[in-house]
């Protein structure tokens, strides 16, 4: 098995897992079973990579990052601080895939920034970027950008709602009931944190 200690800090990486070369991992990140880092790939710190994922390569993550059981994560996607994928979600990197036409310069970049987060066996659509703090529901299909805070949910994926920083559904006074931050409109299809003054 492996010994990855002299290459990466405070890293836990479980014995099953394998980390190719060319990787950076910050401390306090926990890479669990049967997971594959591939090369040119950067992991911030304190994130968490469950069983069986499948991270590069030429990927960036950032910190807290939590990535659940069976998720690949491909060449061209950016996933911001605070990012959370949940078990399954899947990312695409063609647009128009076929076996036996090879598409590996055709990759499109996607990034999901800071703080969102997406549901189990969801699937996003490569190219679509994922806005702040938006929240993509369980086995929804992402087709188009997503704004951020926005709360999407279908197939394909339509707004249904807006998701506060604390990620919590809000009504339509856009005020969040965890933490009663204020939130306002500021086009039809986005919205913004009223800050302190």
């Amino acid at each position: 098995m492996p010994d990855y200690s002299d290459r990466f800090e405070n890293v836990f990486v479980h014995e099953s897992s394998y980390i190719d070369d060319v990787v950076e991992i910050g401390e306090g990140t926990k890479i669990w079973h049967f997971s594959h880092i591939l090369g040119n790939t950067k992991i911030g710190k304190n994130c968490s990579m469950g069983q069986n994922v499948v991270v590069g390569p030429n990927v960036s993550i950032g910190n807290n990052v939590k990535i659940q059981n069976t998720v690949s994560v491909y060449d061209g996607v950016t996933l911001e601080d605070g990012v959370f994928c949940g078990p399954s979600c899947v990312f695409t990197n063609v647009h128009n895939p076929r076996s036996e036409v090879v598409r590996k310069d055709e990759f499109r970049k996607t990034i999901v920034h800071r703080g969102a987060s997406i549901g189990a066996n969801a699937t996003i659509i490569c190219g679509n970027n994922l806005g702040a703090y938006c929240f993509i529901a369980a086995g929804a299909t992402v087709t188009r950008e997503v704004p951020p805070y926005a709360l999407m949910a279908g197939t394909p994926a339509r707004r249904i709602g807006w998701m506060s920083k604390a990620g919590e559904r809000m009504g339509d006074d856009l005020i969040c009931p965890i933490d009663r931050t204020q939130y306002r409109q500021v086009a039809d299809d986005l919205i913004e944190e009223i800050e302190d003054e």
